[in-house]
């Protein structure tokens, strides 16, 4: 007859006690890691240079990868390694002050929530406008800025990209794809029936116009959908609801009446992080560009970009500031920033283009 297990011999007590002889020499090893960072923000900071390095990033997981003993782990170690250089460049950050970043709204806002999957350890600095997040990543008073470019149901934020063209200091180093789920929040005790009209920014008003249409409710814009759901919880009126996150509901004490309320249900908002400086490598890049007024002068930017084998993800026009019937053109290109062939690509639109300027380089990735 098989003896119970003891405390002693226990195969769960065993493993448990392995992890934790592990994670005290992980801690060492940790804070020996941080030491090493550490010199490496006072260097970058003594001879200029960014924070973030898209190519020594990937050369570093590719590097791991192949010292891993065991390859069924290799997708959780990437996921390890990758969390590690986003601490490490969070601390550098910190350490060379340039841990704060500015988005337009106020907390709860989804553009405060991407901000906090991109910079968990940030200074969150609010803004009441796009304009103003611009200003301050100019100014030095962010490091970085977060704004919404664009959303896969109600389309391109238009001011942003204006701004992202009125402003040819600042760069585009990072996009960042946000789920989004709308909801209709009211105050506690409130039902359905009661509501009568619906706050919330334009977009969010949009992507839910289905579900608002069929209920037959007065809408009303606001500044952000944070911030209608903070005037409905100050209101107090069972009458008015907003629109706007769960965890937003949860930060302004609101009941949820209805949830998942938008007519898209892969409703995606696309954000980008603004900074003074552009990355050096990534998988995407893009470009903003002008052309004379003339037939057939956008093809010739279009056949120039695919004859030297380069795919073209998304093209936009809008009209330039100031200048009558004169467009200038947003243009997202898929490939190695860094490559040779890029660097020939923007040699060649120099010679079709009025003007071109590399908007961003970045790293595509999703949530």
């Amino acid at each position: 007859m098989n003896q119970p297990e003891t405390a002693q011999n226990h195969p769960l007590d065993d493993a448990r006690r392995e992890i934790d002889a592990v994670d005290t020499e992980l801690a060492a090893l940790f804070c020996r890691r941080m030491d090493a960072v550490r010199r490496v923000a006072a260097y970058k900071q003594a001879n200029g240079l960014p924070v973030l390095d898209a190519a020594r990033e990937e050369a570093v997981v590719r590097k791991n990868l192949t010292r891993l003993p065991d390859t069924a782990y290799g997708a959780y170690y990437e996921d390890f390694i990758r969390h590690l250089m986003d601490v490490s460049k969070a601390f550098q950050r910190a350490a060379l002050g340039q841990d704060a970043v500015a988005y337009q709204g106020v907390e709860g806002a989804f553009s405060h929530i991407a901000l906090t999957r991109l910079f968990r350890h940030a200074r969150a600095l609010s803004y009441p406008t796009w304009a103003e997040v611009f200003g301050a990543v100019e100014s030095g008073d962010a490091a970085c800025g977060v704004l919404p470019f664009e959303n896969s149901h109600a389309g391109d934020v238009s001011e942003v990209l204006d701004l992202c063209y009125a402003h040819p200091k600042l760069v585009v180093c990072d996009m960042y794809d946000l789920p989004v789920t709308q909801n209709l929040l009211g105050v506690p005790g409130a039902r359905l029936s009661d509501v009568k009209r619906v706050i919330s920014h334009p977009q969010a008003l949009q992507q839910s116009a289905r579900f608002l249409q069929s209920l037959g409710l007065e809408t009303q814009a606001a500044a952000n959908t944070a911030a209608a759901a903070k005037a409905v919880a100050e209101a107090g009126d069972a009458g008015v609801a907003a629109i706007a996150s769960l965890e937003t509901a949860a930060l302004y004490g609101l009941s949820v009446l209805a949830e998942n309320i938008n007519t898209s249900e892969t409703n995606t908002t696309r954000f980008i992080v603004i900074s003074k400086t552009l990355p050096t490598a990534g998988d995407r890049f893009s470009l903003l560009f002008t052309v004379d007024h003339r037939a057939g002068q956008l093809a010739r930017v279009i056949r120039t970009a695919g004859e030297l084998g380069f795919n073209l993800e998304c093209i936009k026009s809008r009209p330039m500031p100031h200048v009558r019937w004169e467009y200038y053109f947003y243009v997202e290109v898929v490939g190695d920033y860094s490559a040779e062939r890029s660097r020939a690509l923007l040699e060649a639109l120099g010679g079709v283009c009025r003007t071109v300027r590399v908007l961003g380089v970045y790293q595509k990735r999703n949530s």
